[in-house]
C-alpha cells in the first residue's frame, strides 16, 4: 500500500511542555502511592538493566561477532579521519552494545512494567493464539490485549498483513479463554508519535478493514482504530503510539512514573551541561534546555542534573518539546 493510501488519517503535531512534565513530576514527588510505584519499577529496571549489561559484548569480544561492514568501517575512518585501528575499534564496540541493547531493551520494558499496572506478560509461543500477543489484562466485560513493538517503523508490509491475520484468526479463541465478547486490541509503540510512524501499523487496519470488510462497524478511515462484531464479538482494535500507549497501560501518570524510575535506574547524579556548553547536535542545547525551572522547583524522585535527562527521554515522544 502506498503511503497517502485513501483512508490514511493526517497525524497531529505532539507537542509536550516542559512545565506539564514538571508538574506531573511533582504531583507523584507529593503522592505517596505514585512514589512507591517508582520505586518498585526503579528496582526491577535496575535488576534487569545489571542483567542485560552483564551479558553486552565484552571488551574481549571476538570480532566476527560484531557483523561489521568493510565498506561501512572504511568510510567511517574517512569520515573521523583516522589512521589507526585503535581509533576505530572505540567506536566499534559501543556501536554493537547500542545494537544489542535496542533488541532487548523493549522486552525488559515489558517485564517491568505490565505488571506493576495490572497486566500480564505474555509468552509469545509461535503458532498459537498468543503468538501475536505481549500483553493481557482481564476486566468485568472486556478481554485487553496488546501487541508492543519497540518503536514507531518497526513494521513492513508483511508484518502489517500477518497482525491483521493474527487478530481476524484468533478473536474468537481470545473470547473463548477469557469468556468475555468484547476484546479490545492494541497494538502499541512503546516511543515516537503518529508522526514518526511509517504508516505501517496503520495499515494493520486498512488489511481488516479488506478483509473484514463486512462485518467493519467502525471504520479506521482518518483513524487510528477499527470496529467489527462477528459471532457475537465485538473487537476493536487500535494503534497507540508512545504517550497514547502509556496513558492506555496505567493513566495519566504512567509515563511520567515509568521515565522518573528509568532515569533513577539508569543516571548518576552529578553535575549537569552548563547552559552555556554547545553540543554538536544542533537542536539539543534547546532540548534539555532548563531555563525555564524556577529556582525553588524541588523534588526528591529526580535531583536537578538529572532534568534534562527527563527533557531528553520526552523528546521521543512528542514532534516539539515546548517551554
Amino acid at each position: 500500500m502506498a503511503r497517502g493510501h485513501p483512508g490514511l488519517p493526517r497525524a497531529q503535531n505532539r507537542t509536550l511542555s516542559r512545565q506539564r512534565l514538571l508538574g506531573q513530576l511533582q504531583q507523584i514527588d507529593n503522592d505517596h502511592e505514585h512514589r512507591a510505584r517508582v520505586l518498585r519499577l526503579e528496582n526491577s529496571f535496575r535488576n534487569k538493566i545489571e542483567t542485560h549489561i552483564s551479558s553486552l559484548p565484552a571488551q574481549d569480544a571476538i570480532f566476527q561477532k560484531f557483523n561489521t561492514s568493510p565498506y561501512v568501517l572504511l568510510i567511517h575512518a574517512r569520515q573521523r579521519g583516522y589512521s589507526k585501528v585503535s581509533e576505530l575499534e572505540g567506536d566499534i564496540l559501543p556501536a554493537k552494545q547500542f545494537s544489542s541493547m535496542e533488541t532487548s531493551a523493549g522486552r525488559m520494558v515489558e517485564e517491568v512494567v505490565l505488571p506493576e499496572y495490572g497486566w500480564e506478560c505474555v509468552a509469545s509461543e509461535m503458532h498459537t493464539s498468543n503468538s501475536a500477543l505481549d500483553g493481557k489484562r482481564l476486566e468485568t466485560s472486556v478481554y485487553h490485549l496488546a501487541t508492543l513493538k519497540s518503536g514507531p517503523r518497526c513494521l513492513n508490509d508483511e508484518m502489517s498483513e500477518n497482525f491483521a491475520d493474527a487478530v481476524l484468526a484468533n478473536y474468537a479463541s481470545w473470547s473463548n479463554e477469557s469468556g468475555r465478547t468484547r476484546i479490545d486490541f492494541t497494538y502499541g509503540v512503546l516511543y515516537g508519535t503518529e508522526k514518526l510512524s511509517n504508516k505501517k501499523d496503520w495499515h494493520i487496519l486498512r488489511n481488516i478493514d479488506q478483509k473484514f470488510g463486512a462485518d467493519l462497524t467502525v471504520s479506521p478511515d482518518s483513524q487510528w482504530t477499527c470496529q467489527f462484531v462477528k459471532n457475537g464479538v465485538t473487537v476493536d482494535v487500535t494503534i497507540r503510539i508512545g504517550l497514547d500507549w502509556w496513558h492506555h497501560l496505567g493513566g495519566e501518570f504512567c509515563f511520567i512514573e515509568v521515565f522518573t524510575a528509568l532515569i533513577r535506574a539508569c543516571v548518576n547524579v552529578g553535575i549537569s551541561d552548563s547552559n552555556s556548553y554547545v553540543y554538536t547536535i544542533s537542536d539539543l542545547n534547546d532540548i534539555v534546555s532548563t531555563y525555564c525551572i524556577r529556582e525553588d522547583y524541588n523534588v526528591s524522585l529526580l535531583q536537578r542534573s538529572q532534568l534534562p535527562w527527563l527533557f531528553l527521554m520526552a523528546r521521543h515522544f512528542c514532534d516539539e518539546l515546548t517551554d
